[in-house]
């Protein structure tokens, strides 16, 4: 990959920094088993192939690796799709290919001429890329490769990017410097990074990108910027990457001059299936639309009396001819519904399980509120049998302290990955609804909401850069193992020292449980400052819609603390399966880490460990705050492990990290003692400052709210 400058070239280049190994025995070894590497075929993608192999081999093994014109000499890497396989080989990898899909791969040791080989294989050439890439991951991790027998393909169809970013270039919950999309330069000028981007996404197995925020703006389907899209699909092809575009609702009035945009209108129906060829005569790969609809006042079917089933089959049908699909958000609450928030999103989506035309997946949240650092999964998922649903992540951290502190994510996805919907009996798990195999569904989806700018390191934090990584990884395996994947991003971006891998890797993955316990324990939630959501704000009450304000979720008051979705209550417990239902209504059998999303408790309320809540509540806050302290000490002993630039920002961020926990732990219990009238136990730090200074701090500064 390019560097912008010296210092920052290990920080641009990701996990893909293809590193000398330093185990010279290993390295020897390896050099013994690739003598060189023959490709089969010369399509974009296999060149892109070719020349990964050469800069990986090359940089991993220290020596330039020769490109052969055959097969005749012992140990080639031979790479290449089935079409392009001779006879002898097909013969023998039946079985293998029968097990993979289009996008799979296998990479096997095999003989030919009595000569032992390595072999890269796909039904397709992109299947042969994520093979490649798998490869040079096994030598970036240090792993053998002798005898290899991998059969693997993804899980899931649609593994896609959304990018919030905007057409002026700034990034809605971006927190990682301005959009990688110049619209002012394209299509004449492709910046590496659009190459160094497309690189990355299918070393993960990510291959789709929606390249405009969910808050649209109709001017991306004008000619004038779709010749740009159309750029960029050119350059993401090569990798595997489709390019999607979020459509505006009202694009038929604002750049059509139509009178309206009522599903229902055959002009509009018109407009949209011109609009849709337009873009196939352009872009044949073309993958489709998202769309939010009916949202925090984005216009939709429902401003003319239609519903979403409407909105999303006409975009469907202008899709469909050309293979097209839609992705129709479920996030959406309305003012004008009093019912609890958490509830909304299944009240107005589940009456209309199986009425979506089947190119239309329905995407969805991974809780009911919305990205929060701990939400119980969605109720959406495993309750729509004939809809196929796809997650929906966030990868960038709105309300997990932005890039400057250190989450892992993949923790919080596995979570909800393999929580149990319960839906169609035990082990009906969230990770199998959106894989399709639990309702056998054709089309599946995970998207992430990226977390790349145009930073130097891409994503604000040497860190966040896991991520994106972990997204990829469990986007084609929603069943890896969080851990896993952090010693695969640790090893390939950092070091395989197990000095380092080990410590490092304990510190990524408690750091979710961390933010959660100075922010938001014991199932408290949304209780961020208001808009930009930087910082503590429990006390906001002010903002004209009442569940866009703290105190709608905390509802602390003399009594206790927390919101009662249990029966007693607003009854949001009844939208998950009956065994989930039962178990979250008791407050004896609700696992504590949900309890204040589910119950409204006495602040002497007895924790199983024998505290009361408010002691609890209070000792979470300092532990959270410990916690990050406890990841400092750790990083603080990593100097001789890591290049000094990366070394010396991760302990800058922490930093900040620490003193931002201690402000979250310190505003929100100043601001909950009022009503518990309790002193703060032994083991808590007493608060520095007021609670009318918490209260009265501004942040005009704080980025990524446009």
């Amino acid at each position: 990959m390019i560097s912008h400058d010296g210092l920052a070239q290990e920080d641009y280049k990701l996990w893909l920094q293809y590193s000398k190994i330093q185990d010279s025995k290993l390295a020897s070894q390896y050099q013994s088993e690739i003598n060189g590497i023959f490709a089969l075929g010369n399509s974009e993608t296999i060149q892109v192939a070719s020349k990964e192999l050469q800069l990986g081999l090359s940089g991993l093994l220290g020596n330039k690796i020769t490109v052969q014109q055959n097969s005749d000499s012992e140990n080639i890497l031979i790479f290449g799709s089935k079409s392009s396989l001779n006879t002898d080989i097909l013969s023998s990898l039946q079985n293998e290919f029968e097990q993979i899909n289009n996008e799979g791969y296998l990479i096997k040791t095999i003989s030919l001429k009595n000569k032992n080989h390595i072999l890269i294989a796909g039904k397709t050439d992109v299947g042969v890329l994520y093979g490649v890439y798998h490869f040079l991951r096994l030598l970036q991790t240090n792993s053998s490769i002798e005898n290899l027998n991998i059969v693997d393909s993804p899980k899931i169809n649609v593994r896609i990017l959304n990018h919030w970013d905007n057409l002026n270039r700034t990034v809605e919950r971006g927190y990682a410097g301005f959009s990688l999309w110049n619209w002012q330069k394209l299509p004449d000028f492709i910046d590496q990074r659009y190459i160094d981007y497309a690189r990355a996404n299918a070393s993960i197995g990510i291959n789709g990108t929606v390249l405009n925020n969910v808050n649209a703006n109709a001017l991306i389907l004008t000619p004038q910027y779709l010749e740009k899209v159309e750029a960029l699909a050119k350059t993401f092809r090569p990798y595997g990457i489709k390019v999607y575009l979020t459509a505006r609702f009202s694009a038929p009035i604002e750049i059509g001059r139509l009178k309206t945009a009522d599903p229902y209108d055959t002009a509009v129906q018109n407009w949209w299936k011109e609009k849709a060829a337009a873009i196939y005569k352009r872009i044949p790969d073309f993958g489709g639309f998202l769309v939010k609809a009916n949202s925090e006042g984005q216009p939709g079917p429902q401003n003319y009396g239609r519903n979403h089933v409407d909105g999303a089959n006409m975009l469907a049908d202008a899709v469909a001819p050309f293979g097209g699909i839609v992705m129709w958000r479920a996030f959406v609450y309305s003012e004008h519904d009093v019912d609890d928030r958490a509830k909304q999103a299944y009240s107005e989506f589940v009456p209309y399980d199986g009425k979506f035309r089947n190119n239309v997946i329905v995407q969805v949240k991974n809780g009911a509120i919305d990205f929060q650092p701990r939400e119980p999964f969605h109720p959406m998922f495993g309750a729509m049998s004939k809809t196929p649903l796809m997650m929906e992540f966030q990868i960038t951290q709105e309300y997990l302290g932005f890039s400057t502190h250190l989450v892992y994510l993949p923790k919080l996805y596995q979570e909800v990955l393999e929580s149990d919907t319960y839906q169609k009996g035990k082990g009906s798990t969230v990770a199998k609804v959106i894989d399709g195999s639990l309702e056998n569904h054709k089309i599946t989806g995970m998207a992430g909401v990226a977390n790349i700018g145009n930073d130097i390191n891409w994503t604000g934090h040497p860190f966040a850069q896991a991520n994106w990584y972990g997204f990829g990884r469990l986007a084609w395996n929603p069943y890896l193992d969080s851990e896993v994947i952090a010693d695969e991003w640790l090893r390939t971006t950092f070091s395989n020292d197990l000095n380092f891998v080990n410590p490092v890797k304990e510190m990524m993955l408690k750091s979710r449980e961390a933010v959660v316990n100075y922010m938001t324990p014991l199932g408290l939630h949304h209780i961020m400052d208001t808009g930009h959501h930087y910082g503590p704000g429990p006390w906001v009450s002010n903002l004209s819609r009442p569940e866009w304000n703290p105190v709608y979720y905390h509802k602390a008051d003399k009594k206790g603390i927390g919101f009662d979705r249990s029966k007693t209550g607003s009854n949001a417990t009844a939208q998950y399966a009956t065994e989930l239902a039962k178990l979250f209504d008791d407050v004896k059998t609700c696992p504590e880490k949900d309890l204040l999303w589910f119950h409204h408790l006495s602040w002497d309320y007895k924790l199983k460990n024998g505290q009361t809540l408010w002691n609890g509540l209070a000792l979470k806050y300092q532990e959270g705050v410990d916690e990050v302290a406890a990841m400092q000490a750790t990083w603080n002993k990593m100097g001789n492990y890591v290049d000094e630039t990366r070394f010396k920002e991760v302990q800058m961020l922490l930093n900040i990290q620490l003193k931002e926990a201690q402000w979250w732990r310190d505003a929100c219990l100043l601001y909950f003692q009022q009503f518990s009238g309790k002193e703060l136990p032994k083991g808590v730090e007493k608060p520095t400052q007021s609670l009318e200074y918490f209260e009265s701090l501004k942040f005009p500064f704080a980025p990524g709210n446009n």
